[in-house]
């Protein structure tokens, strides 16, 4: 069975640089091997998160490994640590006696698509009408979504991912929170700053910096 595992694990490594080499530079794809969380990661193809071989098992794999059949995951939206915004799949490789024994996660940047597809927007619209934001609602199950929708509003609106926007884009970014409400929401500073890529000091100080602008406008 040792033997069986190895060679699952080696053709993965394989099928990891097939998919890196054919998607580009915004693809990293991941071998993991789970008989060990701690230093899960055992190859690498692309790097987009940074990371490096002998990486921890991540946050979501850990849990989707309490399920005693994990179903593979496809197409979820996660976000770097200076973030960048990636669409991601995960796949469980079992052996020839149902166990689990690897994982492959693809994780690919979407920032630089999103950013071409805000800069071309204007000139394909079929409507010269503007989407009123008020008007658009979805039902989440938890604080959580609601924030990360009132977020992701506000970045359509400014037409760039956090990862790419000047200082000043990224201020404007927390007014149209703040007008958004966002703030209302206990911890939202805490996880704009992580949606934004910056620290939660970072926000403190641009909503002091808003407010301070907001005053003089007023004088």
């Amino acid at each position: 069975m040792y033997q069986e595992n190895r060679q699952i694990i080696e053709n993965l490594t394989r099928v990891a640089d097939s998919i890196a080499l054919t998607f580009g530079k915004n693809c990293e794809v991941c071998v993991h091997d789970v008989t060990d969380l701690r230093k899960s990661l055992i190859y690498l193809a692309g790097n987009i998160t940074g990371r490096s071989k002998g990486a921890p098992a991540t946050d979501l794999l850990t849990k989707a490994l309490k399920h005693e059949s994990p179903e593979d995951l496809h197409n979820y939206v996660t976000t770097t640590a200076d973030g960048r915004v990636l669409k991601s799949s995960t796949s469980f490789i079992r052996n020839s006696s149902g166990v689990i024994v690897a994982a492959l996660c693809i994780n690919f940047d979407t920032t630089d698509f999103f950013n071409a597809a805000q800069a071309l927007s204007p000139f394909i619209a079929q409507s010269s009408e503007k989407h009123d934001l008020t008007a658009m609602e979805t039902f989440s199950f938890a604080a959580e979504e609601t924030l990360r929708n009132l977020f992701e509003q506000a970045v359509t609106k400014i037409g760039r991912q956090p990862s790419t926007m000047s200082t000043e884009e990224k201020i404007e970014l927390v007014k149209e929170l703040e007008e958004l409400g966002v703030f209302q929401f206990k911890g939202a500073v805490e996880q704009v700053a992580a949606l934004t890529g910056v620290s939660k000091f970072t926000i403190y100080n641009y909503r002091k910096k808003i407010q301070s602008r907001l005053h003089y406008n007023q004088l």
